[in-house]
């Protein structure tokens, strides 16, 4: 049985709120239930009965007000990266893809084509940055007189990754926010 967040078992008291009223209940195996409105749930051993809130008039145009409040906001605005006129996306929903391939071949590719550009190559992956191996670059990135770091060189490319500024050996645990702030410095804080 499953009421908010909890999940009850048949044998065991819960309380649900359905319909707006509380109600008390003994659950066991194959009892048959009587709910709001005269619905019945038959609770086998496999089975399990889902009471859902419905919410009141006033409740429901709460929430309505406020979904069209937030959605009336919009998508972030699009910041742009200082210094930088188009920017190609290498992106996957899948791991082990080729992503960083694909990245470094159109970086080399693009240098190789038009040397009057400057190309750069930004890797995000926070879980294992492999651009750093694949462009022969290791050491730290060094720091500008303003704090910002200046992007290693190979091949005619800039590069930064996380690759630079994370050991090769030193477990890191990324939660959100930190890979977020991470992303940004990597996108704001470079020359």
């Amino acid at each position: 049985f499953r009421a908010g967040h909890r999940v009850f078992r048949p044998g065991c008291r819960a309380v649900a709120r359905a319909k707006g009223l509380w109600q008390r209940l003994l659950l066991s195996g194959g009892v048959l239930l009587r709910g709001v409105g005269g619905a019945t749930a038959r609770l086998g051993r496999s089975r399990v009965l889902v009471f859902r809130r419905q919410l009141s008039g006033v409740e429901s145009e709460t929430l309505k007000q406020r979904r069209t409040q937030i959605m009336s906001r919009g998508l972030p605005k699009q910041k742009p990266i200082e210094g930088v006129k188009q920017v190609i996306v290498v992106a996957s929903g899948k791991g082990r893809v080729g992503k960083s391939t694909t990245a470094v071949n159109l970086a080399l590719a693009l240098a190789a084509n038009d040397s009057t550009k400057a190309i750069g190559l930004l890797d995000v992956d926070v879980y294992g940055p492999s651009v750093p191996k694949m462009m022969n670059l290791r050491g730290n990135p060094e720091l500008s007189q303003n704090n910002l770091m200046k992007p290693l060189l190979n091949y005619g490319i800039a590069c930064m990754s996380m690759g630079f500024l994370v050991e090769e050996t030193a477990p890191v645990v990324w939660r959100g926010l930190m890979v977020m702030s991470a992303i940004e410095k990597l996108l704001r804080q470079v020359i």
